[in-house]
């Protein structure tokens, strides 16, 4: 009967931290939920402002419809040049507009690319640098919309003095009206939200939460 009490005051314990462990675990998946549906309503469903002309295109690697749109604007001159983020060490301007079957290749001297991008942070960094080089201050930001709210968070907190101008473009496979019922779309934007949150926690210990 000795050790009892002590066995008592364990269980008692033990129970009491589960119900703290319970409690944190709901109140985190309601915060995530909530974010969620705010990060959902965030995804773009159309292109806001078409026709203001910047000093650049900046296109972020990882679609054709993305780089077919950059060069369409370049073409309708809502730049002066355009620069591509994250492409292949082996891939060349030229390979780029074979691969958009673009008939504009008059314009691949106003194109410059970048190979040092492996995520969207590196793009944005890598863009920030091509920017300071040439003296731009404007960007139209061509990506496809699930990852545009994620690529504005980067490129805001990298280029905070810069006016950037998002233009999404709609990959066929993500269907974000109902995705819920779309698997793939699901899965998709479930990890572009993690990866939203990452990038602002990474970004709150970088020092700045602006």
């Amino acid at each position: 009967m000795a050790n009892a009490e002590p066995v008592r005051r364990r269980r008692v314990f033990n129970k009491r931290w589960l119900r703290l462990a319970g409690g944190v675990a709901v109140g985190a998946a309601v915060i995530w939920m909530v974010g969620f549906g705010a990060f959902v309503r965030s995804v773009p469903d159309g292109v806001s402002d078409p026709n203001t002309v910047t000093d650049a295109i900046v296109v972020l690697t990882g679609g054709s419809e993305r780089l077919s749109t950059g060069l369409k604007l370049l073409e309708d001159r809502k730049a002066a040049r355009m620069f591509v983020s994250g492409v292949h060490l082996d891939v060349t301007v030229g390979d780029l507009l074979e691969t958009a079957q673009s008939d504009t290749s008059n314009l691949g001297q106003l194109i410059e690319i970048g190979h040092g991008a492996n995520d969207t942070a590196g793009n944005a960094a890598e863009t920030a640098a091509w920017m300071a080089r040439n003296g731009y201050r404007t960007l139209r930001l061509v990506t496809a919309s699930y990852h545009m709210p994620r690529s504005l968070l980067e490129f805001q907190f990298t280029l905070p003095g810069a006016t950037i101008i998002p233009h999404p473009v709609f990959p066929d496979h993500v269907r974000m009206e109902r995705w819920w019922l779309w698997p793939g779309t699901t899965v998709l934007i479930v990890k572009e939200y993690n990866k939203l949150i990452l990038a602002r926690v990474r970004q709150i210990f970088l020092g700045r939460t602006d």
